[in-house]
């Protein structure tokens, strides 16, 4: 049986990091977005440095101006964060197709069967970390371990922008150290009776029976056991209809004009060919559409119905979007939207014109 391999990545305080690298000036100030104090604004997320603070998510945004009088606090661009997102799932779709997104912000990826790095998942978790940070100019950290609960576990070990690997031969000794408060399901309710019973890591709790665990804790009982001994069987749930197959690349230096930016259509092409070769044949192509972000991040999205996927096509459209900002590109994208046979109708789109 394969052995499994898990990788958790969960962005570094997200909606904050994309708020200090699109506006400079925010970077290494307290920084929190939410809604506004006289408004009786909550706090979403915020930075390390207003956390320092003790600035927390959830906080109202008037407590936390209390603890940190010099907290900026900006509203929250759902759409740019969004955007990075599909970017960061993007990069994690050239590794695996089984990613169980949680939010926004953070995913689990099985790459048990994935070739890269010679089947390698801390490769695999470097590699995703270093283009995140090199397309998105912000940190994820991430956890690698053999199921969904450890490698949660591993990814906040070393935040921020950090990278915590458990191992099978690890998970024994590494969990029995564990606080019953990390287990997944645990809440403050179960810990304070775990507690009250003496329970205080899962070595502690490894000295019940799984019977004696049910009766105290009904059908949790089991599960509690099995995570006191680092088992944890849940698979990696994607959603197994896809949208769109598509492929972009950031480029290190702004593409200067269209003409730079027609130059790289071929090897798009040649990319996204690959991964049309592998979608499954209840899905049928249909119209393509190229995404072109230019170097202020501001983006346009183009398709139409009833063109070719052709080179020829696709230097239309792309010929068409890049018009509309005429200005340098750090990030061209080629794609073709799909219809699932299964379904009878068209998927919703990967990205909003």
């Amino acid at each position: 049986m394969t052995q499994r391999k898990i990788i958790h990545v969960d962005c570094d305080c997200f909606y904050a990091a994309i708020e200090m690298r699109d506006d400079p000036r925010l970077a290494s100030k307290p920084l929190a977005v939410g809604g506004s104090a006289d408004r009786r604004g909550v706090i979403a997320t915020c930075n390390y440095e207003a956390r320092a603070y003790g600035v927390r998510s959830a906080m109202s945004s008037r407590h936390a101006l209390k603890l940190c009088p010099d907290l900026t606090i900006v509203k929250p661009r759902m759409d740019a964060y969004k955007e990075a997102s599909k970017e960061i799932q993007t990069i994690f779709r050239d590794y695996t197709d089984l990613i169980e997104p949680l939010s926004l912000d953070e995913a689990f990826l099985d790459v048990s069967d994935a070739s890269h790095f010679g089947g390698s998942a801390t490769r695999i978790a470097q590699d995703i970390r270093r283009r995140v940070s090199n397309q998105l100019h912000i940190t994820v950290s991430a956890g690698v371990a053999p199921n969904k609960f450890l490698a949660k576990i591993a990814s906040d070990w070393k935040k921020p922008n950090g990278l915590f690997v458990i191992t099978p031969d690890q998970v024994e000794d590494f969990v029995a150290l564990l606080p019953v408060n990390k287990l997944h399901g645990v809440g403050k309710v179960t810990a304070d009776k775990l507690g009250r019973l003496g329970i205080v890591t899962c070595t502690d709790l490894r000295g019940w029976s799984k019977l004696s665990l049910v009766r105290e804790f009904g059908s949790f009982g089991e599960r509690l056991w099995g995570l006191a001994h680092g088992i944890d069987e849940r698979p990696v749930q994607n959603d197994s209809r896809r949208q769109s197959v598509s492929v972009e690349n950031t480029y290190d230096t702004d593409l200067p004009d269209l003409a730079s930016c027609l130059e790289k259509l071929p090897e798009l092409m040649e990319t996204l060919s690959g991964r049309m070769a592998r979608i499954a044949d209840n899905y049928r192509p249909g119209k393509p559409f190229v995404k072109v972000k230019f170097h202020d991040f501001t983006q346009t999205t183009l398709e139409q119905s009833g063109a070719g996927r052709d080179l020829t096509s696709f230097q239309q459209l792309l010929t068409q979007a890049f018009a509309r900002g005429d200005k340098p590109v750090r990030l061209l994208g080629i794609g073709v939207r799909l219809q699932d046979l299964r379904s009878g109708h068209e998927q919703l789109e990967l990205f909003a014109p």
